[in-house]
């Protein structure tokens, strides 16, 4: 089971602000967007997580901003989950520009683990653990053509 996932997406233009760059906002977004693909691919769509009756929400995030992400360009967030606590689990995230290979933005985000019904935090279930490897140190950044092996 892999450790790192790799979300891609292109800039569109309604994420572009006023200074012709893509909004701090949307960033988020794409976090998001990786974190849920990446559940999913192993096994957790949102639907699983309902029918449990348990899931994730965010407790903060966490964002540096390096270099602006432009309208048109591909991006892809790498993705992998740094750890599980009792109730809490620390996703990590970088952000690259496709083709030269350019961080554009770091991210970590703190998930908590909830009971839909109450909202109320709850220890993360075994085998949502089970479904996630944790790296052993820092993984290794993107490197342009890298996509090609990793895309099914």
């Amino acid at each position: 089971m892999p450790v790192l996932f790799y979300y891609v997406h292109t800039v569109q233009p309604s994420e572009i602000d006023p200074l012709n760059h893509a909004n701090n906002v949307v960033y988020v977004q794409w976090l998001q967007d990786a974190a849920v693909a990446h559940s999913a691919a192993r096994g957790w769509p949102p639907e699983r997580y309902l029918a449990l009756g348990a899931g994730w929400v965010v407790r903060s995030h966490t964002i540096e901003y390096i270099h602006p992400a432009r309208l048109g360009d591909e991006i892809v967030v790498q993705t992998w989950v740094a750890d599980f606590k009792k109730v809490t689990s620390r996703r990590r995230y970088r952000i690259y520009r496709v083709n030269d290979g350019c961080l554009l933005a770091q991210a970590e985000t703190l998930w908590a683990f909830v009971t839909y019904a109450t909202g109320q935090p709850t220890r993360i279930h075994p085998e949502v653990v089970a479904s996630f490897k944790l790296p052993e140190g820092d993984p290794p950044p993107y490197r342009p053509g890298e996509l090609s092996l990793v895309k099914s």
